[in-house]
């Protein structure tokens, strides 16, 4: 008799809901009737389990490895001079024009609208292309600043997407220009290091705003976990901003997703079904 009989798809998407691994997911049975059987006293390990990992969460951790993430970051780029700023969530239509996204773009069907002229915003980069201009004035050079928060999209959904996320976005700008390509490197391998990723590469890949960037990607998962570009940059214009810049934008779920050896982003963050990666529906 062969072993045929895998999950039911209710069955196997209950068990990615309370993290089943790899091999449980991927059993083979001879018959149904085994197949449900080994179902049942799986499903009762792993709710057990689960509930064990809430305890552990309300007794000992605490805090969602997500702030913790964030905090840890934020601590990092503030000890390497980075000054962190704080922008408004809703985003103007104007101040994404400016970035080149209109009707036409391709990023402009994943916005979401709250009148004609407002959204959520789907980039940190526009708001701190506003702060730039002021800074850049009243600061001596380079300035580096740094935000963390969220960003909306109506993105594909999947185990890689989600349509709110978490960006952090950190920009130095008035640094020799021949120093970019090395600080770029330097600066993406500061925040995966701290995030306590250590197997990582570099890729350059075209970007449907800033034309190519220099991509982060895990080793492991092929998941990118961030993205960076260099200026002057065309887009600079609009801002009246001249400086040589380097730019890194990164997704801390996306993070999580590569440190904890996850497959789906939305346990990573922000839930109602969730809490820190572990289901509630137990």
């Amino acid at each position: 008799m062969t072993s045929d009989v895998t999950w039911t798809k209710a069955q196997y998407h209950r068990l990615v809901d309370l993290n089943a691994e790899k091999g449980d997911l991927a059993r083979r049975y001879e018959s149904t009737h085994a197949r449900d059987k080994g179902y049942q006293v799986l499903e009762k390990s792993l709710v057990r389990r689960e509930r064990e990992r809430l305890k552990e969460f309300e007794k000992h951790r605490l805090r969602p490895r997500l702030i913790s993430l964030e905090r840890r970051l934020c601590d990092v780029l503030k000890g390497a001079g980075f000054s962190q700023v704080t922008t408004p969530i809703i985003m103007s239509k104007g101040l994404l024009s400016k970035m080149g996204i209109d009707g036409s773009h391709a990023l402009s069907s994943q916005i979401y609208w709250l009148d004609r002229n407002k959204c959520l915003r789907p980039m940190l980069a526009p708001h701190l292309y506003f702060v730039l201009k002021d800074l850049l004035r009243l600061w001596e050079k380079p300035v580096r600043i740094f935000e963390v928060g969220p960003c909306f999209r109506k993105e594909s959904q999947g185990a890689h997407h989600s349509n709110e996320f978490t960006m952090l976005n950190l920009v130095e700008m008035g640094l020799p220009e021949s120093s970019r390509g090395g600080r770029i490197r330097e600066l993406a391998d500061m925040v995966v290091t701290a995030a306590g990723i250590d197997n990582y590469i570099l890729e350059r890949e075209k970007s449907e705003v800033y034309g190519e960037t220099l991509d982060v990607i895990s080793g492991e998962t092929r998941i990118e976990l961030g993205s960076g570009a260099m200026g002057p940059h065309p887009l600079d214009r609009a801002w009246r901003i001249t400086d040589t810049w380097i730019g890194i934008g990164f997704g801390l779920e996306r993070l999580l997703m590569a440190l904890e050896g996850k497959s789906n982003l939305g346990r990573m963050g922000r839930s109602l079904t969730y809490l820190d990666g572990i289901r509630l529906n137990l």
